[in-house]
């Protein structure tokens, strides 16, 4: 009895993937005990924050691909009514709009653009797949556009930027041509001095610091010279488990959430580093087969986008720390603390098990 119900529980978990995400979960833990200065009550609530991803994973992954296809359209026109009340009555807070005071707690619709813009993208063109022409990649491009640059305006570039590479990744499946990825890129490269006049002070200072943060090591500096800093220390094997100086004695900044990454490579060094690269690449490699064994348009543009989405946090989050990306706050995922990033990548999880374990019920599309 006891077996079938647990069968039945795990019916629809991939167990490689599971292993994957516990054990990087397992440590994130580890590393945000020893970077919140052995507070359990951070880890604690990092604990809740992780529960609750794996059971929203759950549900997630007992859908068919079929049920989250149909709610494409409604959740990307929810998710842009949400941005543009943002963009109308959102609370400011450190001069930026982006969070909606709905009465009883407070939202930011942009977390929610990070999955309804490529599932709005793998629904039109799976509805557009056996006639795909010019005019439906430029239509595709207007569909990511409209939230990426209501979220730009907020202004949340480092949203913006994953919500925009998230869209990009299914069009790039759907079959963009190389022509046009490459004079797209040379039409932003023409652009950059009209785009640098448009960016924040503080945004062009985040560049400007990036080149050279000795420019200002106490101020906007310090973030990246410190993190390169506890990287560097920790040399071939670490400094060990809540032996790292820099975090121990508070000179790295934002260490449980962005600059964690630092944390971990400050106690367990290179060889650390390059074993915790190889679970990401385990994780990313596992999307990357869920969605080569998918059976329809769908499916197989939805697992590609979240598999690349996925690297795409950990490349930005330790460029990032290693100073060789702007600071634009992005989480190391399944080990930064937060609850928000924590929800979104047990939604995408979940979504990849259910692509997954649900394949022999899709028809071919």
């Amino acid at each position: 009895m006891i077996s079938k119900f647990i069968t039945s529980f795990f019916k629809h978990i991939d167990s490689v993937l599971l292993a994957c995400i516990l054990f990087a979960m397992l440590v994130g833990l580890l590393v945000l005990y020893s970077a919140s200065g052995q507070q359990f009550s951070r880890v604690s609530a990092q604990l809740i924050n992780m529960s609750v991803a794996l059971a929203v994973m759950w549900a997630v992954a007992n859908l068919q691909p079929q049920h989250i296809e149909r709610i494409a359209v409604p959740a990307y026109v929810i998710g842009v009514l949400l941005l543009l009340a943002v963009a109308l009555f959102g609370d400011i807070s450190h001069g930026a709009r982006r969070w909606l005071n709905i009465g009883i707690t407070k939202i930011q619709p942009s977390e929610l653009l990070k999955l309804a813009v490529p599932i709005m993208l793998a629904w039109y063109f799976s509805k557009r797949e056996s006639n795909l022409t010019v005019a439906d990649f430029l239509i595709a491009g207007a569909i990511l556009a409209l939230p990426v640059l209501f979220i730009v305006k907020q202004p949340d570039l480092g949203t913006a930027m994953l919500v925009a590479a998230s869209g990009f990744y299914v069009i790039f499946l759907a079959g963009l041509s190389w022509r046009f990825i490459l004079g797209g890129i040379a039409l932003i490269g023409a652009l950059s001095p009209v785009f640098w006049s448009l960016l924040h002070d503080y945004q062009r200072r985040r560049i400007e610091i990036l080149i050279d943060p000795t420019q200002d090591p106490l101020g906007s500096g310090y973030h990246i010279i410190q993190s390169t800093i506890a990287i560097g220390s920790g040399g071939l094997t670490g400094k060990g488990w809540l032996n790292g100086t820099q975090t121990q004695l508070d000179f790295l900044p934002e260490r449980t959430t962005d600059f964690i990454f630092a944390v971990f490579g400050e106690e367990f060094g290179m060889i650390g580093n390059v074993m915790l690269l190889a679970l990401f690449a385990i994780i990313i490699a596992r999307g990357f087969y869920i969605a080569s064994q998918a059976k329809n348009t769908f499916s197989r543009l939805l697992a590609g986008s979240i598999a690349m989405t996925f690297f795409t946090y950990c490349f930005v989050n330790m460029g990032m720390v290693s100073g060789i990306l702007p600071v634009v706050g992005v989480p190391l995922p399944l080990i930064s603390y937060g609850g928000t990033s924590m929800l979104t990548l047990g939604l995408s999880f979940g979504l990849l098990m259910s692509i997954q374990t649900h394949k022999k019920l899709v028809a071919t599309g």
